[in-house]
């Protein structure tokens, strides 16, 4: 229980911050001709702010199906690269059932607590991580959708912004601590910047997403290699087998 404690603690700043985002979510959704409870369905099955607020602008554009599928498809791959990550780190309480229903909470803000753990994620906490995310964005879809429009611009701008503040209070810790961390981190900085800004050809938010973990993962395992725990005890073996051939030689030659 305590590690489910544990995750419960972690999951609430992300809980809060789905909650004022989730709430814009909801004044779109009702204010586009949706129900209540339309709204809400979205942010219970779907937990994806860039690929909900993608899909509803589809949904209201009559756009197709297959206009719908890609568009989530690329908004929402990057999810995949975070999954395979974090189950290099899952402890044996992981089954397949349950990787495949924790699967669907893994989002951007899940993903940056349970893997900065520096430590095995067990079943218990990450469910626990999970809880308050899931009742914050649901319940601001509700809150959202029930007040309407009610709220300036200004407003609902700010609540969104409030996600990536949270976001930075994640990742300075780590990087306070590690070069390595910094680094990577400043990699994908650069690389987002230069993606966004390039003239020469339009991106999705999915695929920079992916193509700057991707790269900055590249230079990190470049420049800052872990090495493998085996690697690590075999070398110490070989070391200490050279250390007691060197002292058997001493003494034979005494």
């Amino acid at each position: 229980m305590n590690s489910f404690k544990k995750g419960i603690f972690d999951g609430l700043p992300i809980g809060l911050g789905y909650l004022a985002v989730s709430f814009s979510f909801g004044i779109m959704g009702t204010g586009y001709g949706l129900t209540v409870w339309q709204t809400v369905l979205i942010s219970m099955t779907n937990v994806t702010s860039a690929g909900q607020f993608a899909g509803l602008n589809i949904m209201v554009g009559m756009g197709s199906y297959i206009e719908m599928i890609v568009s989530q498809l690329v908004i929402n791959s990057r999810y995949s690269l975070m999954s395979v990550s974090l189950s290099q780190s899952v402890d044996k309480s992981f089954t397949t059932k349950i990787r495949l229903l924790f699967g669907q909470f893994v989002t951007d803000e899940i993903y940056a607590v349970a893997s900065s753990r520096g430590e095995d994620i067990g079943r218990r906490y990450f469910f626990g991580l999970c809880i308050l995310p899931y009742i914050g964005w649901t319940l601001g879809t509700l809150l959202g959708a029930i007040s309407g429009d009610i709220l300036p611009a200004s407003v609902s701008t700010a609540l969104n912004v409030a996600l990536y503040g949270m976001f930075i209070a994640i990742f300075v810790p780590p990087m306070k601590k590690a070069l390595s961390i910094t680094v990577v981190v400043l990699v994908s900085i650069c690389l987002s910047v230069f993606l966004y800004f390039q003239p020469f050809f339009e991106i999705s938010s999915g695929v920079s997403v992916i193509i700057c973990a991707v790269v900055a993962s590249v230079v990190g395992a470049v420049f800052f290699p872990i090495k493998d725990e085996a690697d690590k005890n075999g070398l110490d073996a070989l070391n200490s087998a050279d250390t007691l051939s060197e002292e058997r030689e001493v003494r034979h030659g005494e």
